[in-house]
């Protein structure tokens, strides 16, 4: 019998047992093979100091320990075999405790199928040419993959972003997607500063592999099988037939599924930390919002680049570096669409489009001015001299001035 059978029989059996003391190990141990092995004591010893309580969240864990302590091939059957159930032991945050896949399907409204299905273990997405057999539909904006659930998958999704994931705390620097931060939030610390440099993450979200997602779940307290499921079901492997790429191949976060921004954030919360320890190494500051890395300080920028792209590799990213910019205070000092040399602003430029946007719509109409054909006009106008008005209540007041004019002439 091999080692590998016989730990994942002796795991289970110890995770069992009444009691996790060395004559209860040892009787339960013996059951499993039939006998008292020479080898059994030192077994029970050793995960004795390796584990000083039962790791009843993490069997796969002890069956590789005990894997290890075996000999390469173990002289005895297999007699009884225990299944024993998964717990949480420890909950960082307050998230919905699931001990085991039954509770999971339970909190998620699924039977056991259903939650296979969606989890996809046997790789139906991936491996199907049917359409209706893919929990994903498939968009190529430019080089960039849409990843889109379809309305099932994305309904679970969300309750997992609303009732799980949006109670873990994500890291300071971090201002893309999560609540009460904004594009403002991340480029109001660089305003007015002698220099911003900007770096890109190329290929973000489906950097973000699986195995980091698990990480994740298990940090949050989730015991093995459960972390493994719920990474399956926040993360997919592209079809053969729609992208070749070894990244998307892999499982990875769709771009396009509501749990992968907050998933990314929480993620590369190392990655987070370690950028922020290395800009005040260097005396700057640092912020991201998704894939976008801002720093701004006075200091030397090529050796500020360096660190950074060689910490980003480290965690398992890679820096863009046809979109790295460097802005002194004689440049236009732009992060995410605003303009920060003086306070975080959208550009002069943009506000005036805007104005001769809102004098058309007033004269001739909303109809005429819709240009680009937004099938909601007004709230698309409205929406946009939120953005432009953001932090500058002249140009605000002014927008909302025109834009009574435009309802007033609508009507």
């Amino acid at each position: 019998m091999t080692s590998g059978r016989a730990a994942h029989a002796l795991a289970h059996a110890f995770l069992a047992a009444a009691d996790w003391s060395r004559p209860v190990l040892l009787a339960a141990g013996s059951e499993v093979v039939g006998r008292r092995p020479r080898w059994m004591g030192p077994l029970v010893t050793a995960v004795l100091r390796g584990y000083r309580e039962r790791p009843a969240d993490r069997p796969r864990e002890l069956a590789g320990f005990l894997a290890a302590q075996l000999p390469p091939r173990v002289p005895a059957r297999i007699v009884v075999r225990r299944a024993v159930p998964t717990r949480v032991v420890r909950m960082r945050w307050d998230t919905p405790p699931l001990d085991d896949l039954a509770a999971l399907a339970e909190w998620l409204e699924l039977d056991g199928d259903r939650l296979d299905w969606f989890a996809d273990r046997r790789e139906i997405n991936r491996k199907s040419s049917a359409e209706r057999l893919r929990h994903y539909r498939y968009t190529w904006i430019g080089s960039r993959l849409i990843e889109a659930p379809k309305p099932a998958l994305r309904g679970l999704q969300r309750r997992l972003l609303d009732e799980l994931l949006g109670r873990v705390p994500v890291h300071p620097a971090a201002h893309g997607f999560v609540p009460g931060r904004s594009v403002h939030t991340f480029a109001a610390p660089h305003a007015g500063r002698a220099l911003v440099v900007r770096l890109d993450l190329a290929a973000f979200f489906p950097s973000i592999a699986v195995r980091r997602v698990y990480g994740l779940f298990r940090t949050i307290g989730y015991p093995e099988p459960v972390a493994h499921t719920l990474a399956a079901l926040c993360t997919t492997s592209t079809p053969f037939d729609v992208a070749r790429s070894a990244v998307l191949r892999a499982p990875h976060l769709p771009q396009g599924a509501p749990t992968s921004p907050a998933l990314a954030n929480l993620c590369v919360f190392r990655l987070d930390r370690r950028l922020t320890g290395l800009a005040a190494a260097f005396g700057a500051r640092y912020t991201r919002y998704a894939d976008d890395l801002a720093f701004s300080g006075s200091f030397r920028p090529s050796p500020l680049i360096e660190a950074v792209t060689a910490v980003v590799a480290d965690e398992g990213f890679r820096v863009n570096p046809a979109k790295t910019r460097v802005r002194g205070r004689g440049d236009r000092q732009r992060l995410a669409g605003l303009v920060v040399n003086d306070s975080p602003a959208v550009a002069r430029a943009e506000y005036d489009r805007l104005r001769a946007v809102l004098h058309s719509a007033a004269r001739d109409g909303l109809e005429a001015a819709n240009r680009d054909g937004h099938p909601d006009f007004a709230a698309h106008l409205a929406g946009r001299i939120a953005w432009v008005g953001a932090g500058r209540p002249a140009r605000a007041a002014k927008l909302r001035e025109l834009y009574r004019a435009v309802a007033a002439t609508d009507l």
